[in-house]
């Protein structure tokens, strides 16, 4: 388990990391969530230190649902940001560390393997990885590139 003064990032400073994980913690609070009651909340950084942020939001039709990550991303995206330094996301699960869902891992993929991404806690910890690691033999935006050789 690891603390928010831990960062292995150097990409990323301690106050930025505060930062990121606060907005993430606090999102989840904004959640959307009157099915599943599973609030979750995220929040990302850019490369020019712009923070994005997003929560899930549920709809009575199951599939149009959209979750936290891919709401923070599209919200970056629409605010001209396309390249992410890292992300925290924070959900309602006391126990462990919970990882994204698949769509939400192949978004991230998405925007960069070396995006660092950080798993919150609801007391703050974190357990740090990099996006490549959630989302291995990826398809990426290369491999189009590989198939049109």
């Amino acid at each position: 388990m690891e603390t928010a003064s831990s960062t292995k990032n150097k990409k990323i400073t301690d106050d930025q990391l505060k930062e990121l994980i606060d907005k993430a913690m606090g999102m989840r609070e904004k959640a959307y969530c009157p099915y599943s009651k599973f609030r979750v909340g995220a929040a990302l950084l850019t490369h020019n230190n712009r923070f994005y942020t997003g929560c899930n939001v549920e709809n009575a039709s199951y599939g149009l649902t959209v979750c936290a990550e891919r709401v923070a991303i599209y919200n970056a995206v629409a605010g001209g940001d396309t390249e992410i330094s890292a992300m925290a996301v924070c959900c309602d699960i006391k126990g462990k560390f919970q990882g994204p869902c698949g769509a939400c891992r192949q978004v991230l993929v998405e925007f960069g393997e070396d995006m660092t991404f950080f798993c919150v806690k609801p007391d703050g910890t974190y357990q740090e990885m990099v996006v490549r690691d959630l989302m291995p033999m990826a398809f990426t935006p290369s491999s189009l590139a590989e198939a049109a050789d």
